[in-house]
């Protein structure tokens, strides 16, 4: 297993809970490739090295010393009081000198990443979004190896990313015809990627979960909820443009249903804050981000899945997400914003109710169809966990080493 090539992957997290950069990862290690991930370490948080029983190898870098400061500016600064609660300000919102303190505390890490990954000496090197591209593509140019781009997000268009719109534009219309190899997550996305830099579509590889069937009760037994209400469940990141606040006001008005929210973000203080002043509290619940193993049995514990997003860019305007296809693996009937990619799955499949996005009246009259009808639910659960035989990730897998093929035969 280990005479294959060397394959490195850059992230910028500490590697903890991204589910497509792991599956990636055991995809290419199962088929004999070395596989190590090269992220970011938190000291007190997370190992400096460290080996999955997968065999896949984590090299974790620290961040800049000014990162702490930086951090500690930013929460000082990006929090404004509105009627006596701290709402915490977008990226895109940040101002001139934290701009400025945040790019040289990230180009200090990036200097280590880069050192790090060129003694690595790899046959491939994968960047995972656009903030690791330049590191990635300096990397292989110094070492001799081929690249990878896998461009999770269009971050030209991305919700709080206004501020480096254009500095990721030129570093894609820079690098991505250079890369080797391209993926994304929707057709949509590739589409545009084609489009705006004149490059080949990339490859599409859906965000979706392993395949997996068990039936669970662990939010209901949790939480200790005591009513036999169905209970609809969003999970994933509490952030801006999800829909989240809509949700909570949909929550006010759909009764007798548990509402459940699983994650964390820059909202959630003030979405629990929004349930006691709405006096939901006693049915609306947040759990903090769990993590990738425990997930599917949370998930496959609640009714309902939802996803309110809203078309506040065309990052949100091309999305799939990976909820949407955990749901499905879990047997959840959904009800989603009826954007292009999330239309077709649920359309096709006949999966759930697609509303408006934004609209909050019509997301309360589709939580009532699907709370108040077991039979409905019960016929689209039926059609989820048929969609979850197809809608997995071993479906994918062989696209991926297809790619890596092509792009290692070009040594």
């Amino acid at each position: 297993m280990d005479s294959g090539p060397r394959i490195a992957m850059i992230v910028w997290n500490e590697f903890r809970n991204d589910a497509r950069v792991l599956k990636e990862a055991q995809t290419l290690r199962a088929a004999g490739h070395q596989v190590t991930v090269f992220a970011l370490h938190t000291p007190g948080v997370t190992a400096e090295r460290e080996r999955l029983e997968s065999g896949i190898e984590i090299v974790r870098v620290a961040r800049s010393p000014l990162w702490m400061l930086r951090k500690r500016r930013t929460m000082g600064s990006d929090c404004t009081e509105q009627g006596g609660r701290t709402v915490t300000g977008t990226i895109g919102q940040l101002g001139v000198r934290h701009r400025a303190l945040r790019i040289v505390a990230r180009l200090w890490t990036h200097a280590g990443l880069l050192w790090r990954v060129v003694r690595h000496r790899a046959a491939v090197v994968h960047a995972h979004d656009v903030n690791t591209l330049p590191t990635a593509w300096l990397a292989a140019c110094l070492s001799g190896a081929r690249i990878v781009y896998d461009a999770h997000e269009i971050s030209t268009s991305r919700e709080g990313y206004a501020s480096y719109r254009n500095l990721v534009g030129f570093v894609e219309r820079l690098l991505m015809p250079r890369v080797h190899g391209t993926i994304t997550t929707t057709d949509a996305r590739a589409k545009f990627f084609a489009r705006a830099y004149g490059i080949p579509r990339p490859l599409v590889l859906q965000n979706r979960p392993r395949r997996t069937v068990m039936s669970s009760s662990r939010i209901r037994d949790e939480l200790g909820l005591t009513h036999d209400w169905p209970v609809v469940l969003y999970q994933g990141g509490l952030q801006q443009g999800r829909g989240l606040e809509h949700l909570l006001r949909a929550a006010v008005m759909v009764t007798n249903t548990y509402f459940v929210f699983i994650g964390g973000g820059r909202l959630a203080a003030e979405l629990q804050q929004l349930s006691e002043v709405s006096g939901v509290q006693e049915r609306v619940h947040f759990i903090p981000t769990v993590s990738l193993v425990q997930l599917p049995s949370y998930t496959a514990s609640a009714d309902v899945g939802v996803q309110p997003i809203e078309n506040t860019c065309l990052n949100h305007f091309t999305t799939d997400s990976n909820k949407l296809f955990e749901y499905l693996m879990a047997g959840l009937p959904v009800v989603a914003s009826s954007l292009p990619e999330i239309r077709r799955v649920v359309q096709s499949h006949d999966v759930g109710i697609l509303i408006p996005p934004g609209d909050v009246q019509a997301l309360v009259g589709a939580l009532r169809m699907m709370v108040d009808d077991p039979q409905l639910r019960a016929r689209m659960r039926h059609n989820a966990l048929q969609a979850g035989e197809l809608l997995n990730w071993e479906e994918q897998e062989s696209a991926l080493l297809t790619l890596y093929r092509q792009v290692l035969k070009g040594r």
